[in-house]
């Protein structure tokens, strides 16, 4: 009898326990997200704009997801809160994110928002660091596990999106899962298919002006003619900005910037061509608008660091580019076969899967519905972009003269209808245009 009663003791005492923990996990919106699949630590932040609250959160993952009950690691993640009943946007980012970055989209749509730190930058790392695990494919099932525990409260359509390497993710994320999110739109994403794609070689010969791409071209000379004289000045700025390199010695990193200059000339559109220094400009003008316009800090210890993981991504499955040096050869002597391959350890030897992308774009054209690809048309990755061929009903929408900094914002009326419209006819919604 006292076994009995010793049951039923124990019986009640587990369902007040599993009525307690059903309690809270419907209580508030922060208890509610740490009742999730993989939840690990929630903390309240400031939300901004029209939101009603913020949080962010950390999500345990498998550093393999072939092996779930190996290593695990945390991954960062920021929730911008609305409603519940509303689309939930969620941008994955393709490095670090240091706070709860703002996007367009969830004012577009007046929605959720969720952004995502990738697998192996800033606080989403895990404690092996082993490489071989950095893939596309890996990350891809990151975000699968974040949508399908989230879904648990947002039930209403997902947006996946993405700006540049984020872009690419997300297109990435949708050939793995096309079912997790409704629409997805990139930003600035070039689709690579090459370990360094030949494409931004003729993109450079081709964009803007005949004239404006001549003034490029003497500009960098010059520049080179002079590099005796601008490398004291070059370090200088350097030292003062806290700059070291270690992937090459001053020359050819000055070398390096230079050869650069053309792709971040076209990509940020920073400057335009009239601001071009002329050849017969100060030593001083000359620094400091190659300096506005090819970062001393790209190739730099401080910049390199936290970009490291890329390099492993780029030069394994997602490609990258190189520089053509047809016109300085006369005027190099460190470069000599130029190389994105310098940003590698030295002792790293990898090898490129080419198939992978190409996979992804052939889908990309033939089964990837429900997207809105955006481009700048003068920006140097529009060199890659994706080509619809008509076999879906995603839209390419590319902004005239546009840079790798063009959104939805950028567009005109018309042209934002064109998006817009698409986005209530996919998402069943109607968009305020005020």
């Amino acid at each position: 009898m006292k076994t009995m009663f010793r049951s039923i003791e124990s019986f009640l005492i587990l369902l007040i326990i599993l009525i307690s923990s059903s309690a809270v996990c419907q209580s508030s919106l922060e208890e509610k997200i740490r009742c999730l699949p993989g939840i690990v630590n929630v903390k309240s932040i400031e939300p901004g704009s029209d939101f009603k609250e913020a949080f962010e959160i950390f999500i345990e993952q498998p550093v393999d997801h072939h092996n779930p009950d190996g290593e695990k690691f945390t991954q960062k993640l920021y929730l911008s809160h609305r409603d519940e009943s509303l689309p939930m946007v969620i941008e994955m980012d393709g490095y670090i994110i240091t706070y709860n970055r703002p996007g367009e989209l969830e004012d577009i749509l007046n929605c959720n928002r969720i952004i995502v730190e990738h697998r192996y930058f800033g606080e989403s790392k895990p404690e092996s660091m082993e490489w071989e695990y950095l893939t596309v494919e890996n990350a891809a099932a990151d975000h699968h596990n974040i949508i399908q525990s989230f879904k648990n409260i947002y039930q209403a359509n997902w947006i996946g999106t993405g700006i540049s390497k984020g872009g690419q993710t997300a297109i990435f994320h949708r050939y793995f899962y096309p079912d997790d999110v409704l629409v997805t739109i990139p930003y600035v994403a070039p689709l690579n298919i090459a370990e360094e794609d030949p494409r931004i070689y003729h993109f450079i010969r081709n964009v803007g002006t005949e004239e404006c791409r001549e003034n490029i071209i003497q500009f960098q000379r010059e520049v080179l003619k002079r590099a005796d004289e601008l490398i004291p000045m070059f370090r200088k700025r350097a030292e003062k900005n806290g700059y070291t390199y270690s992937i090459g010695n001053e020359r050819m990193i000055f070398e390096y910037i230079v050869l650069e200059y053309s792709f971040a000339f076209w990509q940020w559109g920073n400057d335009n061509c009239n601001d071009i220094p002329l050849t017969d400009a100060t030593d001083k003008d000359l620094l400091k608008h190659l300096e506005t316009n090819s970062s001393f800090s790209y190739f730099s210890d401080q910049g390199l660091e936290p970009i490291a993981p890329f390099f492993y991504q780029a030069y394994t499955e997602m490609g990258y580019y190189g520089y053509d040096i047809t016109n300085f050869k006369d005027l190099l002597k460190e470069v000599k076969e130029p190389t994105s391959k310098i940003f590698l350890p030295k002792d790293n030897n990898l090898d490129f899967n080419c198939s992978l992308m190409h996979d992804i774009n052939n889908w990309v054209q033939k089964q990837g519905n429900n997207m809105i690809f955006i481009y700048g048309e003068n920006d140097t990755w529009s060199a890659a972009a994706v080509e619809l061929t008509g076999e879906t009903n995603s839209i390419k929408m590319v902004k005239e003269g546009g840079s790798h900094r063009t959104r939805i914002s950028s567009f005109s009326n018309d042209e934002k209808e064109i998006i817009y419209s698409a986005l209530e006819d996919w998402l069943g919604i109607k968009i305020d245009r005020e």
